[in-house]
Formats: C-alpha cells, structure tokens, sequence
C-alpha cells in the first residue's frame, strides 16, 4: 500500500504537466539564448557612472557639462624614437594629426580648425611625441580607438613605434578583455560542472539533465536583466555580466543537486517515479526556497551601497537565483520525472523498501544515527561522535591561522593599468608616456572655483609639488598665439583650472595629490570642488570601503532572521552565522598571502572583500541549510544527536559535491584578463572548499553533537522527549 503522503496524479496531468512546463522553459531559452550576444549592447564600463550623486568628482562632472557640450573621451596617441626627433620628422607627424582627427567617432573640430586633435606635442627630450584625441562617441570607444591603431599601422614613419593610450585607450582594452565573457566563460564554467558531475555520479544523462537546468535559467535571467537594462532600470558593466553567468550556473546546479539527492533516495524506497519525485520534491522545496531566498536576500542587500556598481549588481545577481530556484524546483522535477531511474544510468536505483524504524539506526558500535552510513561520511561521523569537542577545536584553530593572512591584505585600489592581466597596447603606451612626458597628461585633476578666488586657488594649486603644470580652462583657446590672450570661460559665477599631474594619473601618487588638494584649496575658496579622472578613482575606492562597513551587518542581520525562521531555534542560528563569518575572514587571510606572495598582484580593488563577503556568507550559509534542515528533520525522528550524524551522512556527498561544483564554476572567472574578476575567482572558490570542508563536515556538526538537543533552544525540539543518551560516546 502506498503512503498516504505519496502522490498519484492521474495520467492525463502525467502527460499535461512535463509538458507544459519543458515547453515554457524552452521558449524561455529560445528568447534568452540571442540576448548573450547582445549584453554588451546595453553595457558600460565607466567608471565614472557607477559613483554616487553625493561625491565630489560626481559635483565636478556636472559642471564640466556647463562648460562644454561635448563629453569625449581623451585617447593619447604617443610616438617614440630612439633618436631625437628633426624638423623634418615632426612636421611629417603633423599629417598623421590630421589623419587621427579624420577617424569616424574622434570629436570633429569647431569653426575654421582643421582638426580637433591637438598635437604633435614634442617631449623635453625630444625622442617622443603626443597627440591628444578626443573621442566623442563614448559608446564605440572599442570600434573608434582600433581604427585610430590601425591608422598609425598604415600611416606612422618608419623607424617609430607608436601606442594609443590614455582613458580611451584603457578603456577600449578593458573592453576587450572581457569579450571572453559570452562564449569562453559559459564553455569553461558549463565544461568543469559537466565533467564534475560525470565523475560524482557516473551516469551519462544526468550531468546534461543538471546542466540544461542551469543554462535555462541563465537564459531566462539574461533575457529579463537584458530588458532591464535596456529600459535603464539598472546598470550594467562587464563585472555584473561575469559574476550572473557563474553564479547562475552555479547556484542552480547546487539546488538541483539536492532535488537529484533526494529523488535518488526516494526512488529506493518507492517504485514510482511521480512518488519518488513527489517525496523529493516536498523534502527539497524548504531547504531550497531558504537557500534562494537567503542568497536573494544579501544580494538585495547591496542596494543599500552608496557605489551605484555595487548597488546594480545587486538586482541582476537575484534575478539569476530566482531562475536559479524556479528552475530547479520545476523543470529539472519535469526532466527527472520523465528518465525516471534511466536518468541515473547505467548505475540506476534499486526499489529496496522504506526506511526501517528509528530504533534501529544504530550501528555495530553502538553508535546512533550511523546505520546504513558507508564510507568517508561514516569515518567522519564516528569521529565526531567519539571526539566531537577536540574536532570543533581543531578546526576552529585551523580557521584561526588562516585569517592571519589578513594582515596582508591590501584593498585600497589599484591602478589602472594594472586592471588588465594580459598584454595592452595602453599599458605598454602610459609607460612610454611617463617616460618622455609629465606622466598626467591627457588626464587632468579638474578644478571648479569662483571667478572671484580664481588666482588665490590658481597660485594654490601651482604650490603643490605633485602638480606639474596649471591652467585656466579658455574652451580651447591656444595662449601662446599672437594677440590678446584668451580669456577662461565663466559659467554661473565659476571657472575650471586644468591641472597636469606629475605622476601617473591612477597612482596613489596621484590620489595623494586630490587628497592634498581637497584639503588645502577651501582656505582661498571654501566651495572649491576638486575632481578628474583622479578623482573619480579616489572616490570610488573611498565609497566602496564605507559600504563595506555598512552593509556587512546588514547582510548578517537578514541572513540570522531567515536561519530563525527555518530552524525555529535562536542558538542554532547564531552559531551558523559565526562559522560562515570565520570561514569568510579565513578565506580572505589565505586569498590575501596568495596574492601577494605567489601571484604578485600589486594590490586589490577596493571592492573586493564586500564582494568576496556577500558571495562567501551566502552560499556558505547555503550549504548549512541544506545540512542543518536534513538534521532537524532527523532528529525529530531519532533525537539530536544521532540525527547530527545520520544528516551529516545523508548530505555529506551531495553538499560537498555541489560545493566542489560551484568552487569550479567561480574558479572559470578566472579566465577573463581583469584583476578583480580573477581576485574574486579565487577568494570564493577556495572560501567554498573551505566552508564545504572544513565548517560543514567538521566544525558545525560536531559544535552541534557537542552542545546536544540545546542546539534548537528555545524551540519545542529543545524540550522534547527525544533524549540524547542515544548519541553514544561525548566528551
């Protein structure tokens, strides 16, 4: 006779129900799938865009747009000999000037100028030249900057070597490396989850079964971030691209993962596949839905950040985890239901009964909770079970000793031309420039003031040794030409001063100088406001390190309620909630003596360990849930302590096989050239291994086995009659 809990729909809804929802999930797919190619469309990369309203480069920008109506992009096109340049040589380069200006997308020039671009602008020591170029179709930096490459291909004088550089220059090249976001990524990250679920399950059809479920609901989520921001709901940047492809395709096969677990044990004790799944799907949907609406939850969190990028990033990550949910929890049922146990083949379930009476969950030791446990997840729960306080301890000194490694990180920025991991033409220029010309050029500190205070915050900014030149804004007018010279321009009372930088203009060299700056300029001007490209760095660096004391409690505080409400314990809660904050510190200690010590990495952005903490938290939190809820479930059946090892032994495989799988799928990012990218590869990678290993098997169980039934305090599982002396041995 068939439990009563057991479903039987009748074979009409059979036929109706998979099929319906495959076909939905399919048309999903066939309309998300195009939107890859066209992400990049309704992308952007500025930084500039992602600052908030209140910061002062932001301030600044507003006011550069009175003063002109263009909003080009600087591209400095430097030339270099090994000898110094003749006459004759630098009036050929004044050709090439007119040839750069020709490129579709370089500002066109006002009035009688022949071009817009200015230059050749010789070097002190005369071996190299500059061009600054103007490039006014922001939107085709990339298109425009390779056209202005080919151009010094075809036109430059033999014997010169020549570069394009500068913001455009930087630009173009950081757009270029993530190209590899749409094809190399998915093929890399869809590649390692196939080929880890072919060796964990040794079956041929269950890996595509898991895998469509993950590449649906990317389909699905890209098509509804596509329109949104499209719309200009959100912003998009190649970062926000990159992390929603992994974490999609990792998420969802996590949950699918678990659904797999339990339609794989249902299928053992019932012939039936609607029943088995039925069982699965009703033992899967709470663990799942806490997981997603946990993940979902800090994600939103992010909408809190004053740094619009962080704050995009939010929306578009939780649109990936709620497909990531629906997905597991409608279409992979449907695909399961339909193989049945051909879905596990050639190694299919055998039906061998129910589940025999909870006395009887004691194994030959003496040990309750083990029976009918094999293998590493046996060896581990009797050790648990016979040490559990020595193994909590141990693992906790072990998580101690890796956040040493804090002390050595450095995320405060870095520049620019070390975003790039891979050969940039840019790069290579902006040494070149620095070598032959005041290595700020073509990226000027911007200075608002009132006319009134003009020469004091001139004669101020001249003072500061790490201004090279400083200027007056005239809206292009050249001072040293024959006549009257040009006078600045003046919008509501206030003037720009263009001041070169000696250093690199994204050095900390250079932010130092706008710290400087801003600290010394209000005494001749109280409502001066410094900004730039400069500037635009400093701010964002400044605003992503204050988010991350902001939204890390708020991130903690959603995440403690949602574990109250699953667990209906307080105590249980807090604990987890500490073990995923020391895994996270730990994972960053080691991440950061890494980066410094086998990589090299000359720093990380200041962004990075709100991201790692947000990712880590989350998912780790994910995987004791799946943990925690399985115990719960069986210590209502077999007291706490025996269901601490009996759910350790049931979701051991599953949890450590989904956490193996999404370490490899954010360890793909790593095959985009961006340094963050790269930076947050590793640290979530190695923070998933870390929490799967070490605070999932060791730590959190064996806390729990420690502390006994008072782990739900105050729930009624707490007061219960279900006694731990079934737990064998404590210590």
């Amino acid at each position: 006779m068939k439990p009563r809990t057991d479903w039987a729909p009748p074979r009409w809804l059979r036929v109706v129900l998979p099929s319906v929802l495959i076909l939905v999930w399919l048309a999903a797919a066939g309309l998300g799938g195009p939107t890859f190619g066209k992400l990049s469309s309704v992308s952007s990369n500025d930084q500039a865009s992602f600052l908030p309203a209140s910061a002062e480069s932001t301030d600044v920008q507003d006011w550069q747009k009175k003063f002109t109506d263009s909003a080009a992009v600087p591209a400095i096109v430097v030339i270099e000999s090994e000898d110094a340049l003749d006459h004759a040589q630098l009036d050929g380069l004044s050709t090439l000037g007119q040839k750069l200006g020709d490129v579709t997308g370089v500002q066109r020039p006002a009035g009688d100028a022949r071009t817009s671009v200015a230059g050749p602008i010789p070097s002190k020591d005369g071996k190299a030249v500059e061009f600054i170029v103007p490039v006014a179709d922001t939107n085709k930096v990339k298109t425009v900057v390779a056209d202005l490459r080919q151009v010094l291909d075809d036109s430059a004088p033999s014997g010169l070597h020549a570069w394009v550089t500068g913001p455009a220059g930087l630009t173009a090249d950081l757009v270029n490396a993530f190209g590899g976001i749409d094809g190399i990524l998915l093929l890399v990250a869809g590649g390692a989850v196939f080929l880890i679920l072919l060796l964990v399950y040794r079956s041929v059809v269950l890996p595509f079964l898991v895998l469509f479920t993950s590449i649906f609901a990317l389909c699905a989520a890209i098509l509804l971030v596509y329109l949104f921001a499209l719309w200009g709901w959100i912003a998009l940047s190649g970062q926000s691209q990159g992390i929603l492809s992994i974490l999609v395709i990792g998420a969802a096969t996590d949950y699918s993962l678990l659904l797999v677990a339990r339609f794989r044990e249902s299928l053992g004790h019932v012939e039936s596949r609607w029943a088995a799944i039925g069982r699965a799907w009703r033992a899967a949907l709470e663990p799942i839905a806490a997981s997603g609406a946990t993940v979902i939850l800090a994600l939103l969190c992010l909408l809190f950040s004053d740094l619009n990028s962080n704050k995009s990033l939010g929306p578009i990550a939780a649109i990936g985890i709620v497909f990531s949910v629906l997905s597991a929890l409608t279409l992979l049922p449907m695909l399961l239901v339909v193989f049945g146990r051909t879905a596990f083949w050639p190694f299919r379930p055998r039906f061998e009964g129910e589940h025999p009476p909870a006395r009887k969950h004691v194994d030959e030791t003496g040990i309750a909770g083990l029976a009918g446990i094999r293998g590493l997840w046996r060896r581990v729960g009797t050790l648990i079970a016979r040490r559990p306080r020595a193994t909590w301890i141990v693992a906790l000194m072990l998580l101690g000793v890796c956040t040493l490694g804090l002390t050595q990180l450095k995320a405060n920025g870095v520049q620019q031309t070390d975003v790039i991991l891979t050969q940039s033409d840019a790069v290579d220029g902006q040494k070149v420039v620095a070598k032959h010309f005041d290595a700020g050029s073509g990226s000027p500190v911007v200075i608002v003031t009132k006319q009134a205070d003009a020469d004091a915050v001139l004669a101020a900014v001249e003072q500061n040794d790490g201004i090279s030149t400083a200027a007056l804004y005239t809206g292009g007018g050249d001072p040293t030409a024959p006549g009257p010279a040009p006078q600045p321009v003046v919008k509501d009372g206030r003037v720009l001063i263009d001041a070169t930088l000696a250093s690199e203009a994204d050095s900390a060299r250079a932010e130092q100088v706008v710290r400087d700056l801003r600290r010394t300029l209000p005494a001749a001007d109280p409502s001066v406001l410094v900004g730039g490209v400069t500037a635009i760095a400093l701010d964002t660096n400044d605003t992503a390190q204050s988010d991350l004391l902001k939204i890390i409690p708020i991130v903690l505080a959603v995440i403690l309620i949602i574990l109250m409400l699953l667990l209906r314990s307080i105590l249980a809660p807090v604990l987890l909630i500490g073990s995923v904050v020391i895994s996270y510190a730990a994972a960053l200690g080691v991440s950061a003596v890494v980066f410094d010590h086998v990589f090299g990495f000359p720093g990380a952005d200041a962004a990075v360990p709100l991201f790692g903490f947000v990712f880590l938290v989350a998912l780790g939190v994910d995987y004791n849930i799946f943990l925690m809820t399985r115990v719960r479930e069986e210590s209502l059946r077999i007291g706490t302590r025996p269901g601490i090892l009996r759910g350790l032994g049931m979701t051991g495989s599953v949890i450590t096989s989904a956490g193996v799988v999404l370490a490899a799928t954010f360890a793909a990012l790593a095959v985009i050239p961006i340094l963050f990218l790269v930076q947050i590869a590793f640290i979530v990678a190695f923070g998933v291994l870390l929490d799967t290993v070490v605070v999932r098997s060791l730590l959190v169980p064996a806390v729990s086995y420690d502390i006994g039934k008072a782990i739900w305090w105050p729930s009624r599982l707490w007061s219960s009659n279900l006694h731990d002396k079934e737990g064998g041995p404590r210590v």
